[in-house]
């Protein structure tokens, strides 16, 4: 399957570090988080990309001239467009089902898991909702206000935000409206029963500003160093997740 990858925005959350670079190129564990999102899908065996390309295009494609491995990767010049412009202006190069994601968000995903859930709903469009984590640390106290512990940045269960990583069919553009993928496409095609949620309640985090990146390098080291073992290795089998712990 081809992948779609947002890379046209101005990451404006982690300036002034993306003031000379896009955020795609700033790196995780020595490496573009861009290409740290690319080695999740072609571990699995996807390895045709689409960038879509816009501020600060150059680096991009310049450092992609030569691409990693046997990826064949096209940058694409989406303009200075929003989020679901990029994808629609992308629909000619694309054929059948195809992964679209951020290039800014990384996860211990299963994608065959994935795939497998959207051909078995059979709707045009899939997202993968992360299990939200609270950005604060939570008090745990009692009726009378007696504290009994603390719990950093837990989980809070039965809430899900946009993680990305989705699929689409070609017929999702029958049903694209509006110019933004989270505010206008994803509502839309929900309103005609089109989109479904593949719930994901493994690690993910989303690199946003210079704190994130900084947490991500410790974070995503044992994942990197497993996909980096799996392409050494290419006839090994087994997923290229598990068994990983965070200790978190």
């Amino acid at each position: 399957m081809q992948v779609v990858i947002l890379c046209g925005g101005l990451g404006t959350r982690a300036y002034p570090h993306t003031q000379t670079m896009p955020k795609a190129m700033m790196t995780v564990d020595d490496c573009p988080i861009v290409e740290q999102v690319m080695r999740i899908y072609a571990v699995y065996g996807h390895r045709e990309f689409i960038l879509s390309c816009g501020y600060l295009k150059e680096s991009i494609i310049e450092y992609f001239e030569h691409a990693p491995y046997d990826w064949d990767v096209q940058c694409v010049d989406t303009g200075d467009a929003d989020t679901g412009d990029r994808i629609f202006r992308l629909r000619h190069l694309l054929q059948g089902r195809f992964h679209t994601t951020y290039c800014d968000g990384l996860g211990d995903l299963d994608l065959d898991a994935l795939v497998d859930f959207h051909e078995r709903h059979g709707a045009a469009a899939t997202v993968t909702g992360a299990s939200l984590r609270s950005q604060y640390g939570i008090i745990k106290v009692d009726e009378p206000g007696k504290v009994s512990g603390f719990e950093e940045k837990p989980i809070l269960p039965g809430y899900w935000i946009n993680g990305g990583f989705f699929v689409f069919d070609q017929r999702v553009f029958d049903h694209w409206h509006g110019h933004n993928l989270e505010r206008d496409v994803l509502p839309a095609l929900a309103d005609v029963g089109e989109l479904h949620m593949y719930r994901h309640d493994g690690f993910w985090r989303s690199m946003d500003t210079y704190k994130d990146q900084q947490e991500l390098n410790g974070l995503w080291a044992p994942y990197s160093a497993r996909l980096r073992q799996r392409f050494a290795d290419p006839a090994a089998t087994a997923s290229p997740f598990a068994p990983i712990s965070l200790g978190e």
